[in-house]
């Protein structure tokens, strides 16, 4: 399940200067490195939300492979109608807009049970509408190999594990250059 942070005011209405933080979106599938993650993002102003693997990334960000993607239609009125598109499973569709279009960031471990680190990174920079996010790969393995080809792939930068406060501000630096 994903995990969200925003701040609240005390009515419970996310502020203003909140949403216009940048989005991180972190998948790993240990709890703990995601947790120290989130925390140092958000230690940063950042918005973090967490998913434990790259499908559910993948979900987040619209790109369900062969899966129909559900959408809203808004009459000019303004009333709202649930609809289910159905399309071949290589169509993509850019749902849900508000949140993918809304990521400025994904960091994600390169080693993950079911879809590695790796693969959603083609799979982000193989999509036409999420091809521009930047993505920061991590791990604890040191593989000259392995960080060449993600480098290759798209990934923006390749982080060692455990990250610390002046990786975080790298990456600070470039969410406020990527954010548009």
């Amino acid at each position: 399940m994903a995990s969200y942070y925003a701040s609240s005011s005390s009515s419970g209405e996310v502020t203003a200067d909140h949403r216009d933080f940048p989005h991180v979106l972190a998948v790993d599938d240990n709890h703990v490195d995601r947790k120290i993650i989130e925390t140092m993002l958000r230690n940063s102003s950042c918005r973090v939300t967490t998913v434990e693997n790259g499908t559910r990334a993948l979900e987040y960000l619209g790109l369900r492979d062969g899966q129909p993607n559900s959408a809203t239609l808004v009459s000019s009125a303004g009333c709202q109608f649930p609809v289910m598109v159905i399309l071949p499973s290589s169509y993509e569709i850019p749902m849900p807009i508000q949140q993918a279009s809304k990521v400025n960031l994904v960091i994600t471990d390169y080693c993950m049970p079911g879809m590695t680190g790796y693969e959603l990174l083609k799979k982000i920079k193989g999509s036409s509408f999420l091809k521009e996010v930047p993505v920061v790969i991590v791990s604890s393995e040191n593989v000259p190999t392995r960080i060449n080809k993600c480098l290759e792939e798209g990934a923006k930068m390749f982080m060692l594990k455990p990250l610390k406060q002046s990786d975080v501000k790298k990456l600070r630096c470039h969410l406020l250059n990527c954010r548009s």
